[in-house]
C-alpha cells in the first residue's frame, strides 16, 4: 500500500473537483473541518484488532437500524436518465455506458454490512447491480494498473487497490433491500466496497480510472486511512 505525502506546513489539501451542474447545495466548511479534527484526535480508536471471519462487529463500531445520510454536503441532481459511466486510464477498453447500458450487463445480488469511519454499523444490507468483477472483464486492466479512483458527480473522490476493488462482493449498485438506491444515499449507482470503511463506497459513481500509481482522494489527504480496514481500525492515516 502507498504511504499518503506528508502536508507541506500551511497547506490546505486540495478541495474536491468541481462538482456537476445541477448539483444542489455546497460544500460544508465545518464538517469538513470537524472530520479533519477527528483524524487529528484519533476519535473513535480503541487500540484493538478483529477477526472478520469470527467478529461481525469490527473494534468501536456500534449496531444501528436506519440507515445514516453523510456527504460533503453537495446532493448531484443525476437520474437514470442523465447518468453516465466512463472507466479509463489503463485499461485496454474503454467503457462509456448509460443507464441502459447498465441494465444490460448481468445483475448480482450481495448481502453484507456497512461499517462506517463515524462509528455506526449497519447489517444485513441487500445490494442488487453490476459486480465490479463484471466491469473489469470488459474493461480489461493493463498489466501495470494497480489502484482505482472513484470519480463522483458531487466532486468526491477517493482510491482503493485494484485487488480490493476485484474482489467477492462488491458492485455499482443500484438497489437496496430491493428498491432502487435513493438520491441522498448515492442513487441511481454508487459503488459497495462491504470491506473496507464506508467512505471508500463512492456516491453517484460518474468515472473509474485505472492508474500504475496510487492517488489519495478526498478524505485520504485529509487525515483518513489509505487502506481502510475496518477490522484492523485503519480509520486514520499515522
Amino acid at each position: 500500500m502507498a504511504e499518503i505525502p506528508p502536508k507541506t506546513p500551511g497547506a490546505s489539501p486540495a478541495p474536491a473537483e468541481p462538482a456537476d451542474p445541477g448539483s444542489e447545495g455546497a460544500v460544508r466548511p465545518r464538517l469538513v473541518a470537524a472530520k479533519e479534527q477527528w483524524a487529528r484526535d484519533g476519535r473513535a480508536l480503541t487500540g484493538q484488532a478483529a477477526d472478520p471471519a469470527r467478529d461481525r462487529l469490527p473494534p468501536g463500531q456500534r449496531l444501528v437500524e436506519d440507515w445514516p445520510v453523510l456527504d460533503l454536503g453537495v446532493t448531484p441532481g443525476v437520474t437514470e436518465r442523465s447518468w453516465s459511466l466512463t472507466v479509463d486510464g489503463l485499461v485496454e477498453s474503454p467503457l462509456s455506458w448509460r443507464w441502459d447500458d447498465l441494465q444490460a450487463q448481468p445483475q448480482e445480488q450481495f448481502l453484507s454490512d456497512i461499517h462506517c469511519v463515524t462509528t455506526w454499523s449497519r447489517y444485513d444490507n441487500r445490494w442488487e447491480g453490476v459486480s465490479a468483477r463484471r466491469l473489469l472483464a470488459l474493461a480489461r486492466p493493463k498489466p501495470e494498473a494497480r489502484f482505482v479512483v472513484f470519480h463522483s458527480s458531487d466532486g468526491y473522490t477517493t482510491n482503493v487497490a485494484l485487488a480490493d476493488f476485484d474482489a467477492d462482493g462488491v458492485l455499482l449498485a443500484t438497489k437496496w433491500q430491493g428498491q432502487p438506491i435513493g438520491r441522498d444515499h448515492g442513487g441511481p449507482v454508487r459503488i459497495v466496497l462491504p470491506r473496507l470503511y464506508f467512505w471508500k463506497s463512492a456516491k453517484w459513481v460518474k468515472r473509474i480510472e485505472l492508474l500504475a500509481e496510487d492517488r489519495p482522494g478526498y478524505w485520504e489527504v485529509r487525515g483518513y486511512h489509505n487502506h481502510a480496514d475496518p477490522w484492523t481500525e485503519e480509520r486514520y492515516s499515522d
